[in-house]
């Protein structure tokens, strides 16, 4: 925790453009690294599938492309978002939820680009930025709602954010996940998915070689251009993004990371 903070000084004292530029060379060098020999190959499976998201584009910028290979096979998948998605405008009541309805249409229009019907997208709206720090009461509301949908779908496959991923409602959603699938004591495959990860966590310090070698790769030629349209999808969100953290995203690959039966 120490070192996150001390990163978290360090980038405050550069130049927006100066961090930026060496995020994207490491983000960039990173992946191709683990692209060209520091993954194995992932097969689409034909298991259900169930995404958490923290925040509306999460899901179709970390597995968007496996969400439309497995809906083009007619796999089921279940995606549910964590967060109300409030954060991105600010703290005046009315233009918060203003956002909140455009991030929900935003990650309808784009989850249907990928395939995926209205009825299997679950917003479960808590507020955006306040997931790591529930109450405990309301800590165990959430973990109860996630593991009623698990029950109720009972997908093979779980895909949630890295749990080293560098955002707290990231990190924390891997938590509240995790703690849902012991709670509910199903048998699910767990399978992380990268979104600042690369970004923010340095080589060596935060993102150590064993996290680097339990990664995957995973081809999305075939539905990159679906990827790339629901993307798009996100209007309030890319703009305020680093034009190299998009970057990453609209390739043909993606990266997951499997977790190991405990």
């Amino acid at each position: 925790m120490k070192t996150k903070v001390y990163l978290q000084r360090l980038q405050k004292l550069m130049p927006n453009t100066w961090l930026e530029q060496i995020q994207y060379i490491h983000s960039s060098l990173l992946c191709r690294w683990i692209l060209l020999g520091g993954s194995k190959p992932l097969t689409l499976s034909q298991k259900s599938a169930m995404v958490f998201s923290p925040h509306q584009d999460d899901e179709t910028f970390g597995c968007g492309g496996m969400i439309a290979h497995k809906r083009e096979q007619g796999i089921p998948v279940t995606v549910v978002f964590l967060t109300n998605g409030q954060g991105a405008a600010g703290t005046d009541p009315d233009a918060q939820n203003a956002m909140i309805k455009i991030r929900q249409q935003e990650a309808i229009e784009a989850l249907k680009i990928l395939g995926v019907e209205s009825a299997s997208i679950h917003f479960l709206a808590k507020i955006d930025g306040s997931l790591q720090d529930l109450e405990n009461d309301e800590k165990q509301q959430t973990i109860s709602q996630v593991s009623a949908l698990l029950q109720t779908y009972q997908p093979e496959e779980v895909y949630v954010p890295h749990r080293k991923d560098c955002h707290k409602d990231h990190e924390a959603t891997y938590k509240l996940v995790k703690a849902a699938i012991n709670q509910t004591n199903i048998t699910v495959e767990l399978i992380q998915y990268p979104i600042w990860l690369f970004w923010r966590a340095p080589l060596f310090i935060l993102l150590k070689l064993p996290d680097i070698a339990a990664a995957y790769c995973f081809s999305i030629a075939s539905v990159q251009e679906k990827k790339n349209q629901a993307i798009a999808s996100y209007k309030s969100q890319i703009a305020s993004l680093p034009d190299g953290f998009i970057q990453r995203f609209l390739g043909a690959y993606e990266i997951f990371f499997r977790v190991e039966s405990e």
